[in-house]
């Protein structure tokens, strides 16, 4: 099963699809865009449940979500920590290169937003919990 995933922000939003074992798109997006690229990836993966990040931005979010997609079910999560955790996995990728490599990465941060890795992070905070309850 995939989930959309959505890290919401007043200029740029990332988002991703994500199942369990599976990473299919990964992506920051202009806010503007967010709402046609939502509905571009639900249209395409068959895709009926939205995560949504509680952070900036999200309620204004989850209500345009509301209007323009009434067919899905949306779950809001917890963003805390989301940003630490993405931008270790964004070094795991991107390993740091040139001067870069001499910096702990604990200092740095990506030279490109990064907010694609928090987008799957929501998306598998969400899928643990409900792997967790099927249990």
């Amino acid at each position: 099963m995939y989930v959309l995933a959505v890290d919401p922000g007043r200029g740029k939003c990332g988002i991703a699809i994500v199942s369990l074992d599976t990473v299919a798109v990964k992506r920051v997006v202009e806010r503007e865009s967010l709402l046609a690229e939502m509905g571009r990836l639900l249209a395409q993966y068959g895709v009926n449940q939205i995560v949504l990040g509680d952070g900036t931005g999200s309620g204004q979010v989850l209500r345009e979500i509301g209007e323009r997609f009434p067919q899905c079910v949306v779950h809001v999560v917890d963003e805390h920590l989301t940003t630490e955790e993405a931008r270790k996995e964004y070094w795991r990728d991107n390993k740091p290169r040139g001067w870069r490599r001499l910096l702990p990465i604990s200092m740095q941060v990506p030279p490109e937003p990064y907010d694609d890795y928090v987008a799957v992070i929501l998306a598998r905070r969400f899928l643990e919990i409900g792997r967790e309850s099927e249990a």
